[in-house]
């Protein structure tokens, strides 16, 4: 079983549910993030959130997955202030809905004054309902960017096993681990971190603390990348105590600390029903479902 904590669904098609399914996957967490170009409305992002926390975890459970989300401003819509002054009034609708695992991905983009003053509201936020915080490092100028994200959260007392700092590299990833962060690695085919060098990452540091996702998007990723890096990791002698830690348990144990995620969520789950509706609106668009299996026939 595998967990991926961080993948965009909502940019994806329904052929990837059925291939992560099919590869193991049980339970996925949906950040908010940037849709590839600036949205210019508040109603737009409520629109985006209420998917998050509706159509997209229905469409999700239809192919037997478990599906979780985390609620907030992204970095780089945060330089559009007054933009981001109206989503700051509206998160709070969503922050304590069902299935959301805490306040992400939040952090820095270019790391801006405006960057700053969001990331920190949004701290004080996942501060006041105790929730983890799941933090973007920004992809250039990535080592200070990393260091100035810790240090800022460690400034408003937030316990740092409450905060999972993703898009980690071999340059981030001792100080992220030794200043006691969940260290989280987004595995991407050609770019940023691939799984041979996380294969390295977990063969220097261990299982401890370390976090494998895709956040496969819009752009060129895999959707399929944790249960892949597992693979390679057996092949190339990790313990399948640490796949299992990396690709699954802390994961859980992270994000778990929302009381939203439990193990028995996917456990002891009913069987998928694929003729269940969603606001009158199935993921079969006329076609029949696996009565055997509960997925539907397609994926043969």
């Amino acid at each position: 079983m595998f967990i991926d904590p961080h993948v965009h669904m909502t940019s994806r098609t329904t052929d990837d549910y059925q291939a992560m399914q099919a590869a193991g996957v049980v339970a996925i967490i949906e950040p908010a993030f940037w849709l590839g170009q600036p949205r210019t409305e508040v109603g737009t992002f409520k629109d985006y959130y209420s998917s998050l926390v509706g159509w997209e975890r229905f469409r999700s459970s239809q192919f037997g997955i478990r599906h979780y989300c985390t609620i907030g401003l992204n970095s780089k819509e945060a330089n559009n202030q007054a933009l981001a002054e109206q989503v700051m009034e509206l998160l709070p609708l969503f922050v304590c809905k069902e299935g959301v695992v805490g306040i992400g991905e939040i952090g820095y983009d270019d790391q801006t004054e405006a960057e700053e003053k969001y990331f920190r509201l949004q701290l004080e936020l996942a501060k006041e309902l105790d929730l983890p915080v799941q933090v973007h490092t920004p992809h250039r100028d990535k080592k200070r960017g990393t260091t100035r994200s810790m240090d800022v959260i460690v400034e408003h007392n937030i316990d740092p096993s409450k905060v999972i700092i993703d898009h980690n590299n071999e340059e981030t990833a001792q100080e992220v681990l030794d200043r006691g962060f969940w260290a989280a690695f987004t595995i991407y085919p050609f770019t940023k971190m691939g799984n041979e060098r996380m294969v390295e990452v977990v063969r220097q540091y261990g299982s401890n603390k370390i976090i494998v996702d895709s956040s496969a998007d819009w752009g060129i990723s895999d959707p399929l990348a944790v249960p892949k890096t597992a693979a390679l990791m057996a092949e190339r002698g990790i313990s399948a105590e640490d796949i299992k830690m990396t690709c699954y348990q802390n994961a859980l144990s992270a994000y778990g600390q929302s009381g939203q995620m439990k193990e028995s969520d996917w456990l002891q789950a009913d069987q998928v029903d694929q003729t269940q509706l969603y606001q009158g609106n199935s993921v079969l668009r006329g076609q029949r479902p696996d009565q055997e299996s509960g997925i539907s026939n397609i994926i043969q």
